[in-house]
């Protein structure tokens, strides 16, 4: 019996794992290490793999729409999975608000950045780095930033832009750019205390969330994904308390 047993879960576990399934994955940049914590805990749970590309949001819709077969968009908009939906490039009905963003200004130098933001205002710097409003959320909320503070014409001769807030965040993390404008889940050292967490290196303000709109992220099930029981585990998981558990912390609202 207890030999019976053992094949029976031996039968089980190869199964499981024959029908395992794949989800393909298209995710901001902002949330490239939250999803790959995300994705490690969903693949433990369900045995499906996760696989991710991270990139501007704007250059995904733009691949998205000449056919790359991508089975879910992670935004860092609300705009692009709305657009998405409209021309008939994904489920309708299918997306949501996975995390609400948070804007920073950085600086890999300590002491650099103060909390009140007043180094804009100072000429102590040659560059600051932003990402392409065009292409990246964060890039606009950054010129939003900008001009709410009147400094937009004031620093346009200092701009160096990125293609997406990965680069950005490059610009800033090797000298290029003495600071920058970056999502603050890529500075924050992730915490499991519901965004308690700290800004290990450099120096930091956090943009008060009065100077731009909120960047709400989206995500959106796209219509590669729509017979893909992966894809809709992947999003079931998303809404799940382990993975907001994961999204607080670095640093997000819900």
């Amino acid at each position: 019996m207890k030999k019976l047993a053992l094949l029976a879960t031996l039968f089980s576990f190869c199964t499981a794992l024959a029908y395992a399934g794949e989800v393909q994955l298209a995710v901001a940049a902002n949330f490239a290490a939250p999803v790959q914590k995300i994705a490690a805990e969903y693949e433990k749970q369900t045995g499906n793999k996760a696989i991710i590309a991270t990139g501007s949001t704007g250059k995904f819709y733009a691949q998205i729409v000449n056919g790359a077969p991508f089975d879910i968009l992670l935004a860092a908009d609300d705009e692009t999975p709305a657009r998405l939906e409209k021309e008939g490039q994904s489920v309708p009905g299918a997306r949501f608000t996975y995390a609400i963003g948070k804007l920073v200004l950085w600086s890999a130098k300590p002491d650099f950045v103060d909390a009140k933001g007043d180094v804009l205002k100072k000429d102590n710097f040659q560059h600051i780095a932003l990402a392409n409003p065009k292409l990246a959320p964060y890039g606009l909320a950054a010129t939003e930033t900008l001009k709410a503070l009147k400094l937009d014409q004031v620093l346009q001769s200092k701009i160096v832009m990125g293609d997406n807030i990965a680069q950005t965040h490059q610009f800033v993390a090797t000298g290029n750019a003495e600071l920058g404008f970056v999502a603050l889940s890529q500075v924050i050292l992730y915490s499991d205390l519901l965004g308690h967490g700290i800004i290990p290196n450099g120096s930091a303000w956090i943009v008060p969330e009065n100077l731009y709109s909120p960047i709400r992220q989206d995500a959106v099930l796209l219509n590669k994904g729509k017979d893909n029981k992966a894809a809709a585990d992947f999003l079931t998981f998303l809404k799940s308390e382990a993975a907001r558990k994961i999204i607080l912390g670095y640093g997000y609202n819900l």
